[in-house]
């Protein structure tokens, strides 16, 4: 069973289509005690960090997704959802986050091309990953943000994209993972990033 964090914000019903087309049993869900049940989550996301914040406050569900990660649970965030996991970001009026990976959010340095980045990007493999298991070197994703994580530690950033800048498109420490870009819209590859985050042990 995977819990697909509902709090009004991202684009729950394709993410859902997207985990059960690779065999998942999905349940969309801001009910805590549901999701305390739940063998892995996944938090998606579109909009603006500070009012997601807000929003997963407000339902209680920050407090959930904390004590889920320290028991081990495996939490997949998406695209937002993915920012969501770092400590703070500076998006609006800035806001703290989960705290569940260290470091930052800030703007994406793009030197000049158009914000958001929308499109596709190669995302070169810097380290192995049960996500990533079977994508050799690299592998193509959709990408749509104006963000870029900025991991304190190194050796949480699995995969990196570049838009101007080079930014981290994956991240995992221990049981917590996020992917900046849109796996659910990433054909083939995206499909099997969520295959492997289905399949792999909880």
């Amino acid at each position: 069973m995977v819990a697909l964090v509902d709090y009004g914000m991202g684009n729950r019903r394709s993410v859902e289509k997207a985990l059960g087309h690779v065999g998942a049993q999905v349940l969309i869900t801001s009910d805590a005690d549901e999701i305390r049940r739940a063998e892995k989550i996944a938090l998606p996301g579109v909009g603006a960090f500070p009012r997601a914040m807000r929003a997963l406050r407000e339902l209680g569900l920050d407090a959930v997704l904390r004590e889920r990660a320290a028991a081990g649970v495996p939490i997949l965030g998406v695209c937002l959802g993915m920012q969501l996991l770092f400590d703070s970001s500076t998006e609006h009026e800035g806001a703290t986050g989960l705290g569940l990976l260290p470091g930052d959010v800030t703007s994406l340095d793009t030197h000049g091309r158009k914000l958001p980045h929308i499109g596709w990007n190669l995302v070169g493999l810097r380290r192995p990953s049960n996500l990533t298991a079977g994508f050799g070197d690299a592998a193509a994703f959709y990408h749509v943000h104006s963000f870029a994580c900025r991991p304190t530690e190194p050796g949480d950033v699995v995969g990196v994209s570049e838009y101007g800048e080079a930014f981290a498109s994956i991240v995992e420490r221990g049981n917590v993972a996020g992917a900046q870009f849109h796996p659910e819209k990433s054909s083939r590859d995206g499909l099997a990033l969520l295959a492997n985050f289905v399949g792999a042990a909880a």
